[in-house]
Formats: C-alpha cells, sequence, structure tokens
C-alpha cells in the first residue's frame, strides 16, 4: 500500500468519529483546529483565532474520537497515558489530553500542515521580508553560514527553514531530522530521518539527539534539524564547528539572544563542559539568527536578521543587521511597517564580495528618517 493509499484508508475510518469538524479539517483556509471541550471549538485562520460552531454530541463522542485515533496510528490514551502525541497518515499533528488532566473535558489541537512550498518571492508578496532581505539570506545560505531560525509556536518557522533550503547549491548531500515529518525540501541528494515515541512497554524510542549522532557517520555536507528542543543542541554545535558548514536549525525564541541563550541551556544538559568553554563552542558555531514572529493583525514577519559575533565577558554578542521597525495599525486593522538595514555590515561583507553575490555594501546603509 502506497502513501496516498494508506491516507485514504485512514481518513475513510476516522471520518465518521470526526464528522463534527471534518469540514473545518478539509478547509484549506483553517491551519488549526482545537477543540477545549465537546461543545467549544475553535480554528485559526490566517492567524487568527476564531470560535466556531461545530461541536460534538457529548464528552463521551468526543473521546471515543480520541480513542480511534490513537488505535490507528499505534498509541493508547487512557487513565495510564492521559496524553497523546502523535502525526496522522495525512501529516497532520494531533496532542490531546484527557479528563481528569483537562478539567473542561477532553481537550485536542489538530496542527495542518502546509502543502505548499513558500518561495522568498511569496515571503516578500506577503511583507514578511523584503527583497533586499531575501537577496541576504539567499547569499549566507549559498555560502555555507550556520543559520538558527528562532520564533514562538506558529510563527512559521518551519516553512522559513523549507524555503532556506531552496537556496542550498546543487552538489551537497543533506540529511534533515525531523520529530514529525514537516519540511519540504525539493533537493537531488536529501534523506530524511523522523523520530520515534517508545512503545507501551516504554521501548524503541528514537529521539532527535540519537539520530543527530547517527547522521553524522553518514557524510553529511549540511545537517538541518527542524527543531532544536534537548540534548541535540550540543551535538549539532559539534557538527557546526568540524566542517559541517551551513547547518540549519529552528529554536523556540522570542529574539535573537534569548535564542542563543536557550540554545546554550539545551546544550548544557548534554555537555561535561565548563561555561566558558561551551559558550565558545556556541559563539563560533552559529553565524546568523533570524527571528520570526506573529503579530496581532496575523500576520507572520522577520523581525530581525542578527549575526552572532563570539562571546565578550560572558555575554553573547549578537548584532543586528536588518531589524523590524515601527509597526502602524491602520484603520483596517493590518500593521504597517517593515524590516530594514541597522547599518552594521555583516563581518563576512568580504567573502560576500569575492563569490560576486548580487549584495553590495549600500543596502546595509540605514536610512534616514524622513
Amino acid at each position: 500500500m502506497d502513501k496516498e493509499q494508506a491516507v485514504s484508508v485512514f481518513e475513510s475510518a476516522i471520518k465518521g468519529f470526526l464528522a463534527p469538524i471534518w469540514n473545518l479539517l478539509k478547509d484549506e483556509k483553517v491551519t488549526e483546529v482545537m477543540i477545549n471541550s465537546f461543545d467549544e471549538i475553535w480554528v485559526e485562520i490566517k492567524g487568527k483565532v476564531s470560535k466556531t460552531s461545530a461541536r460534538f454530541t457529548d464528552e463521551d463522542s468526543l473521546r471515543a474520537a480520541v480513542n480511534s485515533i490513537a488505535q490507528s496510528v499505534g498509541r493508547r490514551i487512557d487513565d495510564e497515558t492521559p496524553r497523546l502525541d502523535a502525526r496522522l497518515p495525512n501529516g497532520y499533528r494531533i496532542h490531546a489530553v484527557i479528563p481528569p488532566c483537562s478539567r473542561k473535558g477532553t481537550s485536542i489541537a489538530i496542527r495542518k500542515f502546509s502543502t505548499t512550498q513558500f518561495t522568498f518571492q511569496d515571503y516578500i508578496r506577503f511583507g514578511t521580508m523584503t527583497g533586499t532581505v531575501a537577496e541576504f539570506l539567499k547569499a549566507a545560505s549559498q555560502l555555507g553560514k550556520n543559520i538558527i531560525v528562532s520564533g514562538g509556536t506558529g510563527s512559521g518557522k518551519t516553512s522559513l527553514l523549507g524555503s532556506m533550503c531552496s537556496y542550498i547549491p546543487p552538489g551537497q548531500r543533506i540529511i534533515v531530522i525531523e520529530d514529525s515529518c514537516e519540511l519540504q525540501v525539493e533537493y537531488e541528494h536529501v534523506v530524511f530521518f523522523e523520530t520515534r515515541m517508545a512503545d507501551a512497554e516504554g521501548k524503541g524510542e528514537v529521539t532527535i539527539q540519537d539520530l543527530v549522532k547517527s547522521s553524522l557517520r553518514l557524510r553529511p555536507d549540511r545537517i538541518i534539524v527542524g527543531e532544536v528542543r534537548g540534548g541535540e543542541a550540543l551535538d549539532l554545535i559539534n557538527a557546526m564547528n568540524t566542517g559541517h558548514k551551513g547547518c540549519l536549525g529552528t529554536v523556540h525564541a522570542n529574539s535573537p539572544h534569548d535564542a542563543i541563550v536557550r540554545l546554550e541551556s539545551l546544550a548544557q544538559g548534554a555537555s561535561n563542559l565548563s561555561d566558558q568553554a561551551l559558550q565558545h563552542q556556541i559563539g563560533s558555531a552559529i553565524d546568523l539568527i533570524i527571528q520570526v514572529s506573529r503579530y496581532p493583525d496575523g500576520s507572520r514577519r522577520l523581525s530581525s536578521v542578527a549575526e552572532v559575533l563570539g562571546v565578550e565577558k560572558g555575554i553573547y554578542n549578537v548584532v543586528p543587521i536588518f531589524e523590524l521597525g515601527r509597526l502602524i495599525k491602520q484603520s483596517d486593522g493590518k500593521l504597517l511597517g517593515r524590516i530594514g538595514p541597522t547599518g552594521q555590515l555583516p563581518t563576512f561583507m568580504t567573502e560576500l564580495e569575492d563569490n560576486h553575490l548580487p549584495v553590495p555594501r549600500s543596502i546595509f546603509q540605514k536610512k534616514k528618517a524622513a
């Protein structure tokens, strides 16, 4: 049975149980369905959350739906295991919590991942970034700079990471490691790894850290980690420092500085290095941090592109090259504003020029206020 057949069989099996929200799940505009209880269901559309009139008959019917989904993916959710975290065959990501942990009743979030691969041209059209920033990020990817994409949940980190991969020069071997397959990487020589949860007996777990270690023995040119959230941070940093240029990853953080501090805290759990040695490794491994943020009008924008210039007296020197200016609310509720240069030249400016990349020094000049 191929993947399309497996998805069709799965959807046919659960359609009846999820009938109250099936139209929401099939609506391309809906990116997430959030069930707070059997009679309270919300959706996210274009970054904004709104309540729907959909509802299940009662708590028992909602619980039956969760049990069916768990069984269909070889998991269980019961009093002993009151949480379910799984990727469904059709690509949706589901997380559920049942009573008594969830006090209002069974709570579920079903996140849909876009099947469309966005390009930088799309991001420019959406207002996520400017053409100038796009050219700089393309050039950084082509030069093999180690880049971390930072942002909150639902800010678009994974989509941006996939777009960055489009600008990796041909002839390289890429290994992509994810908790659940979300990244769409169109490249000739790419290997995809996915973690595995432990079975009912607590055996067979394969973590991102395990897969990063395996990838280092499989002759990668670049390692891409969908989300860094544990001890794999140290292995990724070590890879960046041992000749694997152009590694990419995402991390949950609210600013470039917060992102690098979070990476340090994640790496500390797997490291026996001194704080000073670990900071030095991180400061020399990461070249750029791209901050992506979601705003009240539902838009997702690059709020900062910063270069990491090592560590000074125990503090990371993270210098913004591009930064989002003031956002002014318009009459229609939209926020008007754009990311622009800070006046700081990247330290690898000469490298950009030597490789004849279309990134002139003039694009980094800070615009004078009108």
